[in-house]
């Protein structure tokens, strides 16, 4: 299985940006896709993830009502819609999933399998 994450650049604050993420292999099926982010000299942090069965979703706090994490129909695809953004949104933004992955690490970044290669998100006016 690969991920690929696409969909970062410059955004000035207060704009969107929609990330995306594929897999290749298989489907998502049965899995949970999140989203991460490290900023220079920080820890990687959880943003957001989708549980694809039930359908759920989670979020950080910092995330919550301006991030929106969604699914294609095919479940190949993985999108962060990012609204309202801020400078401390910048960060290095990188897409992880695994099949068989427990509600308890559903925020640690060790316990996911898979991961995209990342996408560079800068907020800057």
């Amino acid at each position: 299985v690969q991920l690929q994450a696409s969909g970062g650049g410059l955004v000035q604050p207060g704009g969107s940006l929609r990330l995306s993420c594929s897999a290749s292999g298989r489907t998502f099926s049965g899995s949970t896709v999140a989203w991460f982010r490290q900023a220079p000299g920080l820890e990687r942090e959880f943003v957001a993830a989708l549980r694809w069965r039930g359908g759920y979703t989670y979020y950080a706090d910092s995330a919550k009502g301006r991030f929106t994490i969604s699914g294609d129909n095919a479940k190949t695809m993985v999108f962060l819609q990012m609204n309202s953004v801020t400078p401390e949104d910048t960060a290095v933004y990188y897409c992880a999933a695994d099949w068989s992955l427990i509600l308890s690490s559903l925020y640690s970044a060790p316990d996911y399998d898979y991961w995209g290669q990342g996408t560079q998100v800068t907020v800057s006016s």
